[in-house]
């Protein structure tokens, strides 16, 4: 018996890219404040581009605590829909070829989400990642930390607890 042959690594990358992109681009918001996700196998960092529009305080000058939490927010709930994306591409039950905006699985529920605000965010690009602590079928719990120049330099961080969308709703 012959297996067949496996898919080249740039298929599989450009299929998993269209995925993440129709995923981002279904939330309006994500385009508003200009956040972009850089992908690495299963790991998403988020961007959040320096823009005018984003300081709070321009005596500082310094990045809006609402502007802040709102890229913190998408942040986590990004990570929480790309892991299920992940699992159901990687066992074969979804075709990124069919993700659309208008398609797409539903996206998790804020439940609460506190941040800690460590120090002032410069007028500079910020960057976030995410670690799910936890995943059940009905709740998840989210840790997210944001810096700009020096990972190990937060200036934010936030924990997050979410109420998961059924699976095939």
């Amino acid at each position: 018996m012959t297996r067949p042959k496996p898919e080249p690594v740039q298929v599989i990358k450009q299929r998993r890219d269209a995925a993440l992109h129709a995923l981002v681009n279904g939330v309006p918001y994500i385009q508003f404040l200009g956040v972009e996700f850089d992908r690495r196998g299963d790991e998403l960092t988020a961007i959040l581009p320096y823009a005018d529009k984003l300081i709070g305080n321009p005596i500082l000058p310094a990045l809006h605590g609402g502007g802040t939490a709102a890229f913190l927010e998408i942040t986590a709930i990004i990570e929480l829909a790309w892991a299920a994306l992940w699992e159901d591409m990687e066992a074969g039950r979804l075709d990124p070829a069919t993700l659309h905006p208008s398609h797409l699985p539903r996206l998790p529920k804020t439940i609460d989400f506190t941040v800690d605000y460590l120090r002032s965010g410069l007028p500079r690009d910020a960057y976030a990642r995410a670690r799910i602590n936890r995943s059940g079928r009905r709740y998840a719990s989210v840790h997210v930390e944001a810096w700009q120049d020096n990972r190990s330099r937060l200036f934010a961080q936030a924990t997050g607890h979410f109420l998961m969308p059924e699976r095939g709703a």
